[in-house]
């Protein structure tokens, strides 16, 4: 049952949303992704404040911070492609296979229960802090891109679990192209490229798989997606989005991984706490 709350509780929680969309929108720039491991965790905790139930609450994260990364991810991008070479044959390889990884994990996270996508979270926060913090130059797969199968392999991974997650997919992008050596910076623009490319697809999913739910959701919410959550962090996302590319050329490479790193870690660990809670 949703609860209602006081005044100054409610500035509360919209100041902390409009601080989430102005780190979202910075960080989005800084790291080419859309935002999705900041923007999950903060909802999560304003959807509880709320009264969203366990049950649906992930589900509202997720399908929120889809919503927002849409236009947070293509501004990203758009700064990123005038500072910084994209690879657009990345893009096109990828177009396809992730877009069909989309559709599935949308499917599969429309009919799993909350659990599965906060451990998917869980999973994701432990790989990619390990990789950030501990990973070495010397961790390589190749001096080069794989063939056609690889990376249509790769592009359907990053495409299914970016719905599960909340993600655009950029982070775990730049992960993989930085194993086969390409540049920090370039592996970052041409990962804010494929932001939209799932967000799209992932936030309809949400939408229609939230419909019929409505009756115990927030108001304003369109399926698993909160228009207030969207229009306020979105809205500051998107604006913020040009500062943190043009931070991105101020930070070394190792500062920018360990900052990102730290806090995925910590988010992880919420949800760590969230998951032996509900034991």
């Amino acid at each position: 049952m949703l609860q209602a709350i006081p005044l100054e509780h409610l500035l509360w929680l919209a100041g902390a949303l409009l601080l989430a969309g102005l780190a979202t929108g910075i960080l989005a720039g800084l790291f080419g992704i859309g935002g999705g491991a900041i923007i999950v965790p903060v909802l999560y905790e304003v959807f509880g404040a709320v009264g969203v139930s366990d049950a649906e609450r992930m589900h509202l994260s997720v399908g929120t911070a889809l919503a927002i990364i849409v236009p947070t991810a293509l501004r990203s991008f758009l700064a990123h492609r005038r500072r910084t070479k994209v690879d657009d044959s990345v893009l096109r390889r990828w177009a396809v296979p992730v877009v069909a990884g989309v559709v599935v994990g949308t499917v599969l996270a429309a009919v799993s229960p909350d659990v599965v996508l906060k451990i998917a979270f869980v999973l994701f926060s432990a790989l990619m802090a390990s990789k950030l913090l501990f990973g070495r130059d010397s961790w390589v797969l190749a001096d080069e891109l794989p063939g056609r199968v690889a990376m249509t392999l790769y592009g359907f991974g990053i495409g299914a679990s970016a719905p599960l997650i909340g993600i655009s997919g950029g982070g775990i992008a730049t992960v993989v192209l930085t194993l086969y050596r390409v540049p920090i910076h370039t592996a970052i623009a041409t990962s804010a490229g494929l932001g939209a490319l799932i967000a799209v697809p992932g936030a309809i999913g949400y939408i229609l798989s939230g419909l019929s739910h409505l009756d115990v959701l927030p108001p304003f919410s369109l399926g698993y997606v909160s228009l207030p959550g969207l229009l306020l962090v979105g809205g500051v996302a998107t604006l913020a989005a040009p500062l943190g590319a043009r931070l991105a050329h101020a930070f070394t490479k190792r500062q920018l991984e360990v900052g990102f790193g730290l806090y995925l870690l910590i988010v992880g660990l919420r949800f760590v706490v969230a998951l032996f809670a509900n034991l």
